[in-house]
């Protein structure tokens, strides 16, 4: 079923459920308000058993083998998984909970497949205005929860802007500001893209400089290294420099969908990962995120443009492509990088021009008759457009999935399946089908793990007085229908969806409510004055 295909019924039902907003109600004392039946269950921490959760309102109030008492409603489990909803920490969905559109806010992409929390902000996007991010859920409702950071390019390019050049001491002091005032208002942590421009003209000191100003607020740092590949300072530099970030700011360091990427650094998995024990072992808390795809999103020019090309934004970048001294040097560099992202037919186009999404630049040349550079600058002379890059190997996707620390996030964005498919496809492909891990350690890094990392206190586990943010999903059908040639099918298989003790998927199909909230951090005492 498409998003399509369901708008209209889900507007309606939006309109409705606006309406009847208020939570349920237990009649007594020992009667819950929902309670789903004889599922196996796993609560997030334990080991699974067959049995039920009941709710009350928006929190659960029984986990266990049978529940006490009469119910509002009762919802069949039996040869269901139950689960607490996941928690995506990686995403960039701020577009459909920010809209517009009441079915849009919903973020039914994600959940369709399960997930009831997700962070925004990452990459170092997120808007310092964080209160006005997080307040909007109170007037615009939205259908899952999330929390944000205030991102590095966001905070840069206010003051900055697009330059290749250091903070003047008046500009690092508004930046610290900036920080500290969305931390003051909510935020997550502090979020940084280093690999793209602007944020990879700052020196690492700008960046601690920053850290620390979410640190002192008991923030984390979340981080899309510098170099997951070999452009810059490379994979293992740039790892080197998240972890340095975290503790000279004195607070968890959070790699963002980790990865090597680009047929120079296959098989350096094993490396990075040792790397982090070692990081962990001397004390310091590091963690990460990854998602199930061997392809990559981002964009063109992220993809094949030396970041000095970048320099000033897309205008002086589209001057520099009709100054031919600054072309012959920069083409060079575009087929390097694309060498490393493993050539021409490893990028698919999936957003912009509607003649290009669909096509790889490969095939693009072809119909053009140019070289896949020509073709790619022809392109970024166009419009900005998105890629999907086919650049990881299986191998490394499985020695990082095993980390205990690694949880699972989706990046998800338009025109990649990861927005629609990312929890089935772990599932159904490194659960059931490959066994890299188990259906339990699928569960907890989906859930718990995010939670305690995060703090996120009262979700992320199956606990009487927790949140009721609940799933149920068929363990014989739960699967992606959404690939590269249709990024945007619902995932099967999820019957059950509660947010905050409300249904929001029934019978695996939306209901229109909207229960989702805003997370707002709170924090460290005494540093928000």
């Amino acid at each position: 079923m498409d998003i399509r295909g369901l708008k209209n019924k889900v507007r309606a039902a939006v309109a409705t459920a606006a309406l009847t907003t208020t939570p349920f109600l237990a009649a007594s004392a020992a009667e819950a308000d929902l309670v789903l039946k004889g599922g196996t269950i796993y609560t997030g921490t334990d080991a699974p058993f067959v049995g039920d959760v009941a709710i009350s309102g928006d929190r659960i109030s029984y986990v266990g083998k049978k529940a006490p008492g009469d119910a509002g409603r009762v919802i069949d489990a039996k040869g269901l998984i139950i689960a607490p909803g996941f928690i995506d920490t990686h995403t960039h969905v701020n577009g459909m909970l920010g809209g517009d559109d009441a079915t849009e806010r919903l973020v039914l992409p994600f959940m369709m497949q399960g997930v009831t929390t997700a962070f925004i902000g990452n990459d170092g996007y997120g808007d310092p205005d964080t209160g006005r991010l997080l307040g909007a859920a109170a007037t615009r409702p939205v259908g899952i929860n999330y929390a944000t950071y205030v991102g590095f390019g966001a905070v840069r390019s206010k003051v900055i802007g697009q330059d290749d050049r250091a903070p003047t001491a008046a500009e690092l002091s508004e930046m610290k500001q900036l920080v500290a005032s969305a931390m003051c208002s909510g935020a997550l942590g502090f979020s940084t893209g280093l690999f793209y421009a602007p944020q990879s003209f700052a020196k690492q000191d700008e960046v601690i400089a920053l850290a620390k100003e979410a640190a002192i607020r008991g923030g984390i740092y979340d981080s899309h290294i510098r170099d997951e590949s070999s452009y810059t300072i490379g994979l293992s530099v740039a790892i080197d420099e998240a972890i340095t970030v975290g503790r000279e700011a004195g607070m968890p360091a959070h790699i963002g969908h980790i990865k090597a990427l680009g047929v120079d650094v296959h098989g350096q998995a094993p490396a990075i990962i040792a790397k982090i024990e070692a990081a962990r072992a001397a004390g310091q808390i590091v963690h990460a995120d990854q998602y199930p795809w061997s392809a990559s999103g981002t964009g063109l020019s992220a993809s094949l443009l030396p970041r000095w090309a970048e320099d000033g934004g897309r205008a002086a970048m589209l001057k520099r492509f009709d100054e031919p001294e600054t072309l012959a040097r920069i083409r060079p560099e575009m087929r390097e990088n694309l060498r490393r992202r493993g050539g021409a037919a490893s990028l698919l186009i999936t957003s912009g021009p509607d003649d290009l999404v669909g096509k790889t630049l490969e095939a693009i040349a072809k119909e053009s008759g140019a070289e896949p550079i020509d073709a790619a600058i022809a392109i970024l002379r166009r419009a900005q457009v998105g890629v999907a890059s086919f650049n990881q190997s299986e191998a490394d996707i499985a020695a990082f999935m095993k980390q205990p620390w690694v949880m699972t996030s989706s990046d998800g964005s338009i025109g990649h399946p990861r927005l629609y498919g990312t929890y089935a496809r772990k599932y159904a492909k490194y659960v059931k089908a490959d066994k890299v891990i188990s259906l339990r350690d699928f569960i907890e890094r989906s859930t718990a793990l995010p939670s305690s990392a995060f703090s996120l206190e009262g979700r992320g586990t199956l606990k009487p007085g927790g949140f009721a943010d609940v799933i149920a999903f068929d363990p014989v059908t739960f699967a992606p229908r959404a690939d590269y040639a249709q990024p945007t099918l619902f995932a099967k298989g999820i019957r059950t969806v509660i947010v905050n003790g409300r249904v929001a998927v029934e019978d695996g199909a939306p209901t229109g409510i909207a229960a989702g909230r805003a997370l707002a951090r709170t924090p460290k005492a005494g540093t928000c004055l």
